[in-house]
């Protein structure tokens, strides 16, 4: 089964647990060093067009996320704000004043998604109490995990008054993770990609090169588009000007279900990020 949906433009958005949309291709900031190039990065990118932006404390790329937001002069409801708990923060009041610490160097009155960057099952209820109180008060207004897996997902879930709104995990043609995709498609929590285009590997990958020369398209940009047909969001990274529009241009192409069903053999459960029960813990 393919989640086929109406891919129009990159002002569509989908629709999270909480009544918040989202917009399906946003852009990642991760590695994108803190000053001239994350502001660049940032400010380019919402030129383009892009509406929604992710980044976290763990990058030490807020600060500079801020600047570009605040001086693209686009107004605050018209963006999509997203950064994340890191690992030592995570705790009852650490997460508070994590939270807190983040919305400080973004200048922003409220982010529209806080994130628990990675699954520490010591500390998850403590840490989700944490998030929970935070979009009661309105500062975020949806909370979610990343990296979380089926096993941690159900242990959340048991004691969570509010469920996730997004997964953010690893998926790329490398790497599809079918158990964790019907996982959050079956409890209609929102699944997010990063590392979408595999850190540029899928330039070396002669099935996309393939679908892409048929499109007048580059692997990225089937990748992308492979992805996005899915249903799942996405945020693909770049600090050049020219890849952020390349990205964003998959809008104006349909990939056959031929073609969505040979990128799908492509899953070598091929991991490019270190796996979440031995990063985070089981």
């Amino acid at each position: 089964m393919q989640y086929v949906v109406e891919l129009r433009s990159l002002a569509d958005r989908v629709e999270m647990a909480e009544g918040v949309t989202m917009p399906r291709l946003g852009v990642g900031t991760y590695k994108s060093r803190e000053g001239y190039e994350v502001e660049h990065e940032v400010s380019w990118a919402l030129e383009i067009g892009y509406r929604g932006v992710d980044t976290a404390a763990m990058y030490e790329n807020e600060d500079g996320v801020g600047r570009a937001i605040r001086s693209s002069g686009i107004p605050r409801e018209e963006l999509f704000v997203a950064t994340k708990v890191w690992n030592s923060d995570q705790g009852y009041a650490s997460t508070h004043a994590a939270f807190r610490a983040s919305l400080r160097k973004l200048a922003l009155d409220y982010v529209d998604l806080y994130l628990v960057h990675w699954p520490i099952p010591s500390l998850m209820e403590d840490t989700w109490r944490a998030m929970q109180e935070i979009r009661e008060s309105g500062a975020a207004r949806a909370i979610g995990v990343c990296n979380f897996l089926p096993h941690h997902l159900e242990r959340l879930l048991s004691f969570a008054d509010v469920p996730p709104a997004v997964d953010q995990v690893e998926f790329h043609p490398g790497l599809q993770q079918r158990q964790l995709m019907w996982f959050l498609h079956d409890r209609g929590i929102v699944q997010q990609a990063w590392a979408p285009v595999m850190r540029g590997r899928v330039f070396g990958i002669p099935t996309l090169v393939e679908i892409g020369e048929r499109h007048g398209k580059t692997p990225a940009q089937v990748s992308i588009r492979w992805i996005l047909q899915k249903g799942i969001t996405t945020i693909p990274k770049s600090v050049h000007r020219e890849r952020l529009a390349e990205n964003a241009d998959v809008f104006d192409f349909e990939l056959s279900d031929e073609e969505m069903a040979a990128i799908d053999d492509l899953d070598r459960a091929e991991r490019l990020g270190p796996h979440p029960d031995r990063y985070g813990g089981r």
